[in-house]
């Protein structure tokens, strides 16, 4: 406990003091990488703001639940619960949107039921592979992506899989 109350302190004290001890004007090169942080989010401003309506407009309209139901016999197949369908589809492009399905989840069953564990694992193992695509890649001007996608998807099915493994493995 007491290395972590000291870690963030020490750590500024340690750049402020290397920083004063090599000559460097500290102020300054905060202020720069200030500006340049409101430059890289006024950037990626509008497609944060598009991936966030989009899943509100999924959500809304009732099709993320239709995808849920078209998707929920091929899934039932590789052991994953219905009720986690929606969330492995909203998982790949918002977090928020995602822990908000997943306490709708943890109301129904329990987050100590196996749907909870399952849901719970697989928010620690997967990553919102197109909004993490989207502002990295938007930031650092790159636009294509050539492997970035086949890669985090199939590290997502991986995920998913050991998450459900892992449950099922704990209960």
């Amino acid at each position: 406990m007491f290395l972590s109350e000291f870690t963030v302190p020490l750590v500024i004290f340690y750049i402020v003091g290397f920083g004063l001890i090599s000559g460097r004007p500290v102020f300054d090169d905060f202020l720069e990488g200030a500006a340049q942080g409101m430059k890289t989010v006024v950037g990626i401003l509008p497609t944060l703001t598009g991936l966030m309506a989009a899943v509100g407009i999924l959500r809304a309209s009732g099709l993320l639940d239709a995808l849920a139901g078209v998707i929920k016999t091929p899934a039932a197949w590789l052991h994953i619960p219905a009720p986690l369908v929606p969330v492995i589809l909203v998982r790949m492009v918002s977090s928020s949107a995602a822990t908000g399905l997943i306490l709708d989840i943890f109301r129904e069953y329990g987050p100590d039921s196996l749907i909870g564990i399952m849901a719970s694992v697989m928010m620690g193992s997967t990553e919102t592979i197109f909004y993490t695509m989207s502002v990295y890649f938007m930031s650092a001007g790159i636009r294509r992506t050539r492997w970035t996608l086949p890669g985090a998807l199939l590290a997502t099915a991986c995920g998913i899989a050991a998450s459900i493994f892992l449950a099922e493995m704990t209960v």
